[in-house]
């Protein structure tokens, strides 16, 4: 854990950074804004920063955000002020910790952190002969090929290996291939000169050199261009980058693994994949199976959910009702585990009572709507197995019975908008659409007419853009 403490403080940074040193975290200290975004551009690293609300943590994460440096923050201020907390949390940070610090808190802040980045939930034997090969595997420094549909934990994997490797206290750095343009990603993997294109306005170290000594993941690596490819070939045989408009070449020194949902020998074949690339990665093959394929880590699963967005909302959840349990076993989970995790938050913030029942279950199909709804015959179809789930689920559906399936998705919308007070970006995660969906359908219903929950202070202005 590399943790970046932002600020003074008010004096109380050394017992900080004491605490974090305790609980195992690298600790680096820098005083403001553009001190942090030196540092990170020339490679130190981090994996939490802990920011001072008494500087501008507006403008950090902006920065952060527009130089796609993903990092969570956590701000930190004297007292527990509700409004200081807020704006803190409106400004995009993860967390607000009260200072003078708490060590059980700060060490519960960065347990979380790790905790979420490679924690593996799992009961099903599928997935045990999974981790069998993983463990295997992950002293080693061979390139792993992790491939697996959407949703199903490739990352977490990567995250897992590299916890389990003899470079476990170096970087694990992770670049998303397919969020980043093509005309910016080889920048983002080997950095750039100040001035060598339109706004590289300081010098940047690239993710190879950031992860030298650690591991590097390539996350979706079949969506790169081709073009991009064959320098990367050449990174990865000769361990050697040159950064955008650099003249001389750096030497790196990292373990590589990548992820893709497609079946990269197919894309080889079509002639977007180079061979050579394919056969460099693809030393180990690891492929996670779909949770359809893996029925016995849904109630695991959903339990742990449940309890992670329970705690994060402070609802009290006691159990889920066998029946919603026999629910979850009957659903396809296209979405695999990203779609059952969005479900059970959905479910902790409609439960009715320290229960979680059939009422506050949401089973969605491809588009954010109730299957319930656009399947209301699933009911007659219920073998002896699951007919406790399909009535409870029928009983949910009555009162869908002859409404639009616009008119329900609306509903779900501004009911989970108003769970989360307003919060777009909350909303958003929760209903499984992006941001820039949700924005879309708030402003044709703010054009209709039909009230949007807005959070506190926030414009009832849309933009699309």
């Amino acid at each position: 854990m590399r943790l970046l403490i932002v600020g003074s403080l008010d004096g109380h940074i050394t017992a900080a950074g004491k605490i974090a040193l305790s609980s195992g975290a690298k600790v680096a200290h820098v005083d403001g804004v553009d001190q942090a975004l030196h540092a990170l551009r020339n490679g130190q690293g981090a994996d939490l920063i802990m920011f001072d609300v008494a500087l501008d943590i507006q403008r950090m994460i902006d920065c952060l955000r527009n130089e796609r440096i993903n990092i969570p923050v956590v701000a930190c201020g004297i007292g527990t002020s509700a409004e200081t907390a807020v704006k803190a949390i409106k400004a995009g940070a993860k967390e607000y910790v009260p200072l003078p610090p708490d060590a059980e808190l700060i060490a519960a802040v960065l347990a979380a952190v790790a905790e979420e980045s490679s924690a593996l939930i799992f009961r099903d034997p599928a997935m045990k002969a999974v981790l069998k090969l993983a463990d295997q595997v992950a002293p080693s420094d061979a390139s792993i090929m992790i491939t697996g549909e959407s949703g199903t934990g490739k990352e977490v994997m990567a995250r897992y290996i590299h916890a389990h490797s003899k470079r476990a206290n170096k970087p694990f750095i992770s670049v998303n291939c397919a969020a980043i343009p093509e005309n910016l990603l080889e920048s983002e993997l080997f950095g750039h000169e100040k001035g060598s294109f339109t706004g590289a306005i300081a010098r940047r170290i690239g993710k190879f050199e950031e992860a030298n000594g650690g591991t590097l993941l390539l996350d979706e690596i079949s969506e790169m261009h081709p073009r991009l490819q064959a320098k990367l070939l050449r990174a990865i045989q000769e361990r050697v980058i040159d950064r955008v408009g650099g003249t001389t070449p750096v030497k790196v020194d990292i373990r590589l693994l990548a992820t893709s949902n497609r079946d990269l020998q197919e894309e080889v074949r079509k002639g977007n994949f180079r061979d050579d690339l394919f056969f460099r990665l693809n030393v180990m093959a690891l492929e996670l199976p779909a949770l359809r394929h893996r029925p016995g880590d849904i109630q695991v699963l959903s339990e742990h959910f449940t309890k992670k967005y329970a705690e994060a909302n402070g609802i009290r959840i006691n159990s889920i009702a066998p029946e919603v349990t026999e629910m979850l076993r009957a659903h396809e989970w296209r979405g695999n585990v990203r779609e059952l995790e969005n479900t059970m938050h959905r479910a902790v913030l409609l439960a009715q009572n320290s229960v979680i029942g059939p009422e506050a279950i949401l089973l969605t199909g491809g588009r954010g709507i109730p299957v319930s709804a656009l399947q209301p015959q699933a009911a007659a179809s219920a073998t002896p197995a699951n007919a406790k789930a399909a009535a409870a689920a029928n009983g949910v559906t009555s009162a869908l019975v002859g409404r639009t399936v616009a008119a329900v998705e609306r509903d779900l919308i501004i009911d989970t908008l108003q769970h989360c007070l307003g919060n777009r970006t909350h909303a958003a995660n929760i209903l499984g659409i992006s941001i820039r969906t949700l924005r879309n359908k708030l402003k044709l219903y703010n054009e209709e007419g039909v009230p949007v929950p807005g959070a506190h202070g926030e414009s009832d202005h849309f933009s699309v853009a």
